[in-house]
């Protein structure tokens, strides 16, 4: 893999967990999250009309993705609001390839390499420190879901789960919000505009250079490579959030990074 592929993928990697951060930023998380799949949308409708359309079979498929998308960023809201993103989003990260890791064992009888099993070890201790070891104080909504249990059923989302997809999405969101709380979004969105569309590009382009790399690089390699999206958001986490990285957290990160690199590269 060039020096250049490799540079591209990291840059993604940080885009990913920059436009995490614009959905964890300020007091409304599913505002913010509405804002950010509504800059998306609109940067892949201005993108739209210069890409052939899709096969007319493949209409059902791009549909039930919007559906699990709705859902992912639902629970994605509902998760920072009541943890911190230094915890929540390497749960839901590390959580979805060692889901699909024992599913492709258990479920379709793929063979497990020695290697995956050392992989599978490093991300369940990373997690396992991160759900159970974390010290650090938790935040509670009242609601009786903590930031361990959204983060992993979101993780079971983005384990099931392109332009059109982006655009649906944002429809769908952008609806549901206008339809409940038309008055306080609007509120809320006056002078945020630009977190929206900011952090909406940042969706999009990460989502697009990484599939472009895997067209000049090893899938299993780029994949691999935008593990390292959870060391960009606990690096936000601590200099832009102001959250507390303790070292048994930072340690927990490291280790479910380290599994979910050699899981996606095996």
């Amino acid at each position: 893999m060039s020096t250049v592929v490799v540079a591209i993928v990291l840059f993604a990697a940080f885009l990913h967990a920059a436009w995490n951060a614009a959905i964890k930023v300020g007091e409304n998380k599913f505002f913010n999250t509405v804002l950010v799949t509504s800059g998306a949308g609109f940067v892949c409708a201005l993108v739209l009309p210069f890409v052939s359309q899709p096969e007319r079979a493949s209409w059902a498929y791009i549909l039930a993705s919007v559906v699990l998308q709705v859902v992912y960023f639902c629970l994605l809201a509902a998760a920072y609001r009541v943890g911190d993103m230094s915890q929540a989003y390497p749960l839901m990260r590390g959580t979805a390839p060692l889901l699909v890791a024992v599913g492709s064992g258990s479920i379709i009888g793929e063979a497990v390499p020695a290697m995956r099993w050392l992989g599978l070890g490093l991300l369940v201790l990373g997690i396992v420190g991160l759900s159970v070891l974390d010290r650090a104080p938790k935040k509670s909504q009242g609601n009786g879901f903590s930031t361990h249990a959204l983060a992993l059923l979101n993780a079971c989302f983005i384990a099931g789960y392109t332009m059109w997809i982006f655009l649906l999405t944002a429809l769908l969101v952008l609806s549901l919000v206008l339809l409940r709380d038309r008055h306080v979004f609007f509120n809320y969105s006056k002078g945020k505009v630009v977190l929206g569309i900011a952090g909406g590009s940042c969706s999009v382009a990460s989502y697009g250079l990484a599939l472009w790399a895997m067209t000049l690089a090893p899938v299993a390699a780029i994949a691999a490579l935008r593990e390292t999206s959870i060391l960009f958001a606990t690096a936000i986490a601590a200099w832009i959030l102001h959250e507390k990285i303790t070292a048994r957290r930072l340690t927990a990160v490291l280790l479910a990074v380290a599994g979910a690199i050699v899981i996606r590269y095996t």
